[in-house]
């Protein structure tokens, strides 16, 4: 990929190494906020299992509704842990001195794109033309 430019007369500050405790805090605490949620996921899970659920359900309608229920639980751990690894690796990041800087251009990650989304690794530009390059199409299904 093409190293992008970015225009420094945009008025956006960049993050600076002393600046990156206000960063770790940030993310360590989501960090704990999505444990706790997981955690909370999990003992519903374990309290309702899907064993149980099945076991409650009298027709077609009911036995959707329970594999609804544990898709729902599966996604949201899904969802908390693959945010859980991006945090991890923002503070890796910041343990390196890297936090802040574009992993496809090099550039710095707007301060704005940081307080809004704190894992980023790509800057605005960098990353709209991820997601336009990685952009996948619907699966027709029946």
């Amino acid at each position: 990929m093409a190293p992008q430019t970015h225009d420094s007369a945009r008025g956006e500050s960049t993050v600076r190494r002393g600046e990156y405790s206000h960063f770790e805090h940030k993310l360590r605490d989501r960090w704990s906020e999505l444990r706790d949620e997981t955690r909370e996921v999990l003992s519903r899970s374990d309290n309702e299992g899907y064993a149980d659920i099945a076991s409650r359900v009298t027709g077609l309608e009911d036995q959707s509704l329970a594999d609804l229920l544990v898709d729902v639980s599966l996604a949201e751990i899904t969802r908390d842990v693959q945010e859980i690894r991006a945090i991890e690796r923002a503070l890796k990041r910041i343990a390196l001195g890297t936090y802040g800087t574009c992993v496809s251009c090099g550039q710095p990650i707007e301060r704005e794109r940081l307080e809004v989304y704190p894992t980023a690794n790509r800057c605005a530009a960098c990353q709209r033309a991820y997601e336009h390059d990685h952009a996948t199409t619907p699966t027709p299904t029946l």
